[in-house]
């Protein structure tokens, strides 16, 4: 049995534990990344990084590598290594799966506006905010690089690079996030709005608090969608119960 997880977030990492103690002696559990974090959190098994050189690349590595079943436990907004996953899965005819956490859900007092980009983001914040607190990860900034009459805090795990805005403080810090600490940002960096993606999950959540509380407006960047006709499970205990009766139903 030889299980590959599309790996680079808390619960792909959980669902590599899970699948390490729980998988019969002698079934291999491989995860890939990407390679855009310098430093990320390893799995346990085996752990490769890189791309597959896209969807025909990977349906290559599926097969010479002998893969039983396929996890996509990317990050909800990786569209592209989802949808080669589900080509590729396809060609090499093997079972996928998408882990995706659940979103979020507004509360009452909050003042949330959904858009469908970051380009969207951009076209909406400055009637919304002057002093922007930015958590949408370095990649994408392009969006918001005309913007200079706002200054942005902007908040990822590596220093981004050019484009990006002209008035902006970085600050590199990796998750999870606490109530206190989110709370003393948008304090201290007089922060009148948030601009995120909706990642779901607990990890990033307080700043949605902290935002609820000093009454703000947060832009919340929809997901894109799940490539269609996909199994989609929300939790790492749910995936392995989805490889459990794979196992049974080809046994």
């Amino acid at each position: 049995m030889h299980v590959l997880v599309l790996a680079g977030t808390t619960e792909a990492r959980r669902l590599a534990e899970l699948l390490v103690a729980e998988l019969p002696d002698g079934a291999k559990v491989t995860s890939s990344l990407a390679g855009r974090v310098a430093s990320p959190k390893l799995s346990p098994g085996e752990v490769r990084v890189g791309g597959f050189g896209g969807a025909e690349g990977l349906a290559e590595w599926l097969r010479t590598h002998q893969v039983d079943a396929l996890i996509d436990a990317t990050h909800p907004f990786a569209e592209t290594i989802s949808f080669n996953a589900a080509t590729a899965a396809a060609a090499a005819h093997v079972p996928l799966l998408a882990l995706r956490r659940p979103g979020w859900v507004p509360g009452g007092g909050d003042d949330w506006h959904p858009v469908d980009s970051l380009a969207g983001a951009a076209r909406a914040l400055p009637a919304l905010g002057q002093r922007v607190f930015l958590t949408t990860g370095r990649m994408g900034l392009a969006a918001f690089a005309g913007l200079d009459d706002l200054w942005f805090l902007m908040r990822s795990v590596d220093a981004p690079e050019p484009p990006h805005p002209a008035r902006m403080e970085v600050l590199l810090d990796r998750g999870p996030f606490a109530l206190d600490g989110e709370r003393e940002l948008i304090r201290r960096h007089r922060i009148d709005v948030v601009v995120t993606k909706d990642s779901g999950g607990a990890a990033t959540a307080p700043k949605l608090a902290a935002a609820r509380e000093a009454r703000i407006p947060v832009i919340v960047v929809r997901r894109p969608p799940v490539p269609e006709g996909i199994t989609v499970a929300g939790t790492p205990g749910l995936a392995v119960a989805w490889l459990r009766e794979h196992l049974r139903s080809q046994a």
